[in-house]
């Protein structure tokens, strides 16, 4: 499950993926999703690739990723900006407060889909 949260962690956008798919191929087709370009993209090192990166630098997008310690060129990033990814971790802990989500409950991805969306429009008006 990948997931776009605004500034106050409200989930704009979710996506179902195969468990073994990797994290960042996803964030070209997540950003085309959104209805306006965000100001920064905040994300974990499983983001740091060079096609992320041009990605983002293309759509003048800040890139707020860590860069990986295997990384040759150790890229600068806001420290303080980074802190906000939190907010997608606590995302996905009030959607694992639900215990048909955390457990998978559902038996086809479509199912699955519909609760999480589900579960994040319960979110959204708490």
């Amino acid at each position: 499950m990948h997931a776009v949260v605004d500034a106050l962690g409200n989930c704009l956008h979710l996506v179902l993926t195969a468990g073994e798919a990797a994290d960042s191929p996803q964030l070209p087709a997540l950003l085309a999703a959104l209805s306006e370009q965000p100001g920064a993209v905040v994300a974990d090192k499983a983001y740091d690739t060079n096609h992320v990166l041009d990605v983002l630098a293309l759509c003048a997008v800040e890139a707020v990723i860590p860069p990986k310690s295997n990384r040759l060129d150790q890229r600068a990033y806001d420290e303080n900006l980074y802190a906000d990814r939190n907010k997608v971790e606590r995302f996905f802990g009030r959607l694992k407060e639900a215990r048909g989500f955390a457990t998978r409950y559902e038996k086809t991805a479509t199912s699955f889909l519909a609760v999480a969306h589900l579960l994040a429009a319960l979110d959204w008006m708490r």
